[in-house]
């Protein structure tokens, strides 16, 4: 009987949780100013940084361990929220290549207005529930806007993200089209410093424009899996 309960037990026992460097939260905008072809640029833009020679070294030398784990969501509505590929542990680079892949093949499935507060809340989920125990953790949210139409609002999801010591970073997308790089009105960089990133050295990154998208991804992932101090021209802050 005392085996019997012994076995029981530990075969309710949680397992152990995978030791990484850090967990990382990719979400893309994929709202209804998205087109396909948009959403294909941000994806290739992902998987060829990811297997840019600076990104692989960051890696493989960034941490302890030698290893990230990530995952890519498109947001879009509170109620459409698309986890394109799931949790996968990027040690090399036949693993960064085979996210990407897999990035690029997959279809899309995530639509409507902007909620930003609600991708917030689901990217902290995702960190919460996916038995991985990273040194660091943050969720990088891209958009070409910080309007929030529906679900929570930002500051209530930031505050919750924040309060279980996972950092924020943002991706400013300036446009995509035919244009200069810097929209008529507003200032998305100023409007993600001050109202979205947060955590121990948060920072804000820029694309301003398609061509400079894969360039902008690439700068701020060896910025995030390094964790290494924003450079000039990146607007960081560091927030409670």
């Amino acid at each position: 009987m005392l085996r019997g309960m012994l076995l029981a037990m530990l075969l309710a026992a949680p397992a152990a949780a995978e030791e990484v460097d850090l967990e990382l939260v990719l979400l893309a905008d994929a709202t209804g100013s998205i087109d396909d072809a948009e959403i294909r640029l941000q994806r290739e833009g992902y998987a060829a940084a990811l297997l840019d020679p600076e990104v692989l070294w960051a890696i493989r030398n960034g941490g302890a361990l030698g290893r990230v784990a990530v995952t890519y969501v498109e947001w879009a509505s509170a109620a459409s929220q698309d986890v394109v590929v799931d949790w996968t542990v990027l040690a090399g680079e036949a693993d960064a290549r085979a996210f990407g892949a897999a990035l690029v093949a997959a279809p899309r499935r995530a639509f409507g207005s902007n909620a930003i507060g609600a991708a917030l809340l689901r990217g902290l989920a995702l960190i919460e529930g996916n038995g991985f125990e990273g040194g660091r953790r943050v969720i990088d949210l891209s958009a070409d806007s910080a309007w929030n139409g529906s679900g929570p609002s930002i500051a209530a999801a930031r505050d919750v993200v924040l309060g279980a010591d996972v950092v924020i970073n943002g991706l400013a997308i300036l446009c995509r089209g035919n244009c200069s790089g810097r929209p008529r009105a507003g200032n998305l960089e100023a409007e993600f410093a001050g109202q979205l990133i947060g955590g121990p050295g948060a920072f804000v990154v820029t694309a301003e424009d398609g061509p400079s998208f894969a360039r902008a991804v690439r700068r701020k992932l060896i910025l995030e899996i390094a964790d290494a101090a924003p450079e000039d021209g990146v607007a960081g802050v560091e927030r409670p």
